[in-house]
């Protein structure tokens, strides 16, 4: 498997999708730095899969440890 097939980006939409909130939460999310950063290439805005994923995993783990 070559390392663009490793980590996706996804739209906005496949993001909001992964966290369960709506398109806006998303980009409100995004301005705050409460969620990672989207990467920026010409014209579109694509988060990282794999961040998303750890930040989602982190959040579990701190979830059961509270």
């Amino acid at each position: 498997m070559n390392a663009l097939t490793q980590d996706r980006l996804v739209s906005v939409r496949d993001t909001a999708a992964a966290l369960g909130c709506s398109v806006a939460t998303v980009w409100r999310r995004a301005a705050d730095k409460s969620i990672p950063q989207p990467v920026k290439i010409g014209g579109m805005t694509r988060w990282s899969e794999s961040e998303l994923v750890s930040f989602i995993e982190e959040a579990k783990a701190q979830r059961v440890a509270a």
